[in-house]
């Protein structure tokens, strides 16, 4: 049910209004004065204000002002006795989604709020559908550390301040440059990522600025940088660390001066960029050894985000397994497996050398070779996140049958050489992706990328069968 708030200092309206809303099944509360009228926006969500223009207090331009700049998608319909074409065409560019004249029309009343209801479910829906495809998800746990994180972001996120974000492999750096991005200003622009460690020295000022055809032998063609790329909007440069000491002064430069040059060319080119930079190197011990200029640190961290190590925050790893096991089911097109709480118990008691990205392999896995609930037991069997992945040394073995091995050691012994176990995972692969899409082989074959007539080479290989015969 859609909760709607009606500000107006008229107690014959707002009684009119409330009833008419009411009787068409939404949830209505009002106020008299738009000073009242935005403490209750801001402390309760609302999908629709109905304000009135010409109040005690606070005028009610500026309620849609203060209003909107808290909560940018809230729909207002703005309400008034002295309408003019000037005041609706103001109201519109102060953000609001129509205008109506005292005393209202009931029918162009009632069509006004439903489309203006519809255009703030459409917003919110976008921004879902942009964040899926851009796939940001959210940043889990409610520890001290995260909550200081996501804090950071909220204050630092909608200024210019570059980011220096500091962190272990797999710790979610990625994912706070993301939420940087997100919310701020440059959110509608470009949010470009570079990976330096996996860019060879000698291609980095290239891909970064770009080069002009001909300026070295495999420039064939022009190619436009990741800088320009990014003008308006955002660049990530991950593991800064790894970039050489000729691209750092390079960047430090764009960052001093706003302008860059290709490779190979003369032309000044002027860029507007947010820099984000992450690393999981100590750069204070890199300016030491001479592999970082200390002048491009103080450029990158005039803002330090620093993300905790997994084991650091355990207590937030009930929450991020519980939504990587929803959204792997999901994925799969399977029912919910439940995690018990020993399970649980025995993921946060395990070192985390791989961070939350580890646990998302590890989730997943667990999800693949343990039954509808995963124990504690399948916690040590499968899920050894220093020592690899024991499969085969408990649960429901290829025959069908259960077995249980005293150690996840000896979960290899059945296996005669290195071949006879990358045949049985790979069986096993087979088995549960031809499960999971119903015995469709091109579909499978489409979905593990491999050739339909290999996929059945392996099929018979296996001697793999619908368990029905």
């Amino acid at each position: 049910m859609a909760k709607l708030l009606i500000i107006d200092d008229e107690r014959a309206i707002r009684s009119t209004l409330r009833e008419i809303l009411e009787y068409e099944n939404y949830e209505v509360e009002d106020i008299d004065n738009g000073v009242d009228g935005l403490e209750l926006i801001k402390k309760k969500k609302y999908d629709l204000v109905l304000c009135d223009i010409k109040m005690n207090k606070m005028d009610g331009m500026e309620v849609l002002e203060q209003a909107l700049a808290y909560s940018p998608d809230l729909p207002f319909i703005m309400i008034s006795g002295h309408g003019t074409v000037e005041t609706a065409i103001e109201a519109s560019k102060k953000g609001a989604f129509d205008f109506i004249s005292k005393p209202p029309d009931l029918n162009r009343l009632l069509i006004t709020v439903r489309n203006a209801l519809d255009r703030g479910t459409l917003v919110t829906e976008t921004k879902v559908l942009k964040r899926k495809v851009s796939k940001t998800r959210d940043i889990l746990g409610s520890s001290e550390n995260i909550n200081k994180i996501k804090e950071t972001i909220e204050r630092v996120a909608p200024t210019e301040a570059r980011v220096l974000i500091t962190g272990a492999n797999g710790s979610g750096k990625e994912l706070v440059a993301r939420w940087l991005h997100e919310k701020s200003n440059r959110a509608d622009s470009p949010l470009i990522e570079v990976n330096c460690a996996a860019i060879p020295s000698e291609l980095i000022e290239s891909e970064l600025f770009g080069h002009e055809k001909g300026s070295f032998t495999s420039a064939v063609k022009q190619r436009i940088g990741k800088f320009e790329l990014a003008n308006g909007g955002t660049l990530f440069l991950d593991e800064i660390g790894d970039m050489s000491l000729s691209a750092q002064a390079k960047v430090l430069r764009a960052l001093q001066e706003h302008k860059i040059t290709r490779v190979g060319g003369e032309k000044e080119l002027e860029v507007n960029v947010r820099v984000l930079a992450a690393t999981n190197k100590n750069l204070l011990k890199e300016i030491e050894d001479g592999n970082f200029r200390m002048d491009l640190y103080h450029r990158l961290n005039v803002i330090n985000i620093h993300v905790p190590h997994l084991s650091e925050r355990i207590d937030d790893i009930p929450e991020i397994a519980q939504s990587f096991l929803e959204e792997i089911c999901k994925e799969y097109g399977m029912p919910v497996k439940k995690i018990s709480d020993s399970a649980m118990t025995a993921l946060q008691s395990l070192p985390w050398t791989g961070n939350v990205r580890e646990l998302h392999n590890m989730i997943e896995r667990l999800i693949i070779l343990s039954d509808k609930t995963i124990t504690d037991h399948d916690v040590t069997v499968f899920a050894n996140p220093s020592g690899g992945t024991n499969i085969g040394a408990a649960g429901t073995a290829p025959n069908g049958s259960t077995q249980t091995v005293p150690t996840p050691a000896l979960a290899y012994d059945k296996f005669n050489n290195f071949q006879d176990y990358k045949d049985y995972a790979e069986k096993e692969f087979i088995k549960f992706k031809l499960e999971k899409n119903n015995w469709n082989v091109s579909k499978t074959a489409d979905d593990i990328d491999i050739q339909r007539s290999h996929l059945y080479s392996k099929i018979e290989k296996f001697g793999l069968k619908r368990s029905s015969e």
